[in-house]
């Protein structure tokens, strides 16, 4: 048993502010190939990313997530976040810590590759593997896809073409501060046993 790899998927979490320090090239491509590695439809592959290091472009896809959050993602957040879990957000949304990120990759599906309606089951564990990716090397990410709400524009700002849809943005960089595990519930408030409702391990 490989115990690096559980140790690595309980340190990921999201980090929403970054140090002001380059992200090298061969950094950038560990998280990417890992992402390629993930299964796809059909081994599809219908994934591509655009590598964002243009500070100019950088603020302009920042804007886009400040205005779908002003413009009604905050409301929706409120109903379901504590109010610890929203400052964080809010830091990194309206307070610009996203936007310290001196990478932000675009991680886009080709839907002449794949099926529309497929494209999020291989585009998301290709975002887990880059994530999980990122955290080995030390870096701090976070899936970001409030931006999704202007994709038209988003899709304009890094010149995608109509066929290439985006599906999430990750800013990366160094953690401004140290990243401890997340607070997660126990698996099993989750967990049921045959049929909903059937907690885990209860005796039937």
């Amino acid at each position: 048993m490989d115990d690096n790899f559980f140790s690595v998927v309980k340190r990921q979490r999201a980090c929403r502010r970054y140090l002001d320090k380059p992200v090298s090239d061969s950094l950038v491509e560990e998280v990417i190939t890992a992402g390629t590695f993930a299964p796809s439809a059909e081994n599809s592959q219908p994934w591509e990313f655009v590598v964002v290091r243009d500070k100019s472009l950088r603020d302009q896809i920042h804007d886009l997530a400040q205005r779908a959050w002003s413009g009604g993602g905050r409301d929706f957040s409120l109903r379901h976040l504590d109010e610890k879990i929203l400052a964080d957000v809010d830091d990194g949304i309206s307070g610009g810590g996203y936007a310290t990120a001196p990478v932000m990759i675009i991680v886009a599906g080709d839907t002449e590759r794949c099926h529309p309606k497929a494209i999020s089951a291989s585009i998301l564990p290709a975002i887990q593997n880059m994530l999980l990716a990122a955290t080995a090397l030390g870096l701090g990410s976070a899936l970001t896809t409030i931006t999704l709400g202007f994709a038209s524009e988003l899709q304009a700002v890094v010149a995608l073409p109509d066929s290439v849809v985006p599906q999430a943005i990750i800013p990366l960089g160094f953690p401004a501060r140290p990243l401890g595990p997340p607070r997660r519930e126990s698996f099993s408030q989750h967990t049921h046993c045959d049929q909903f409702g059937n907690a885990w391990g209860q005796a039937q």
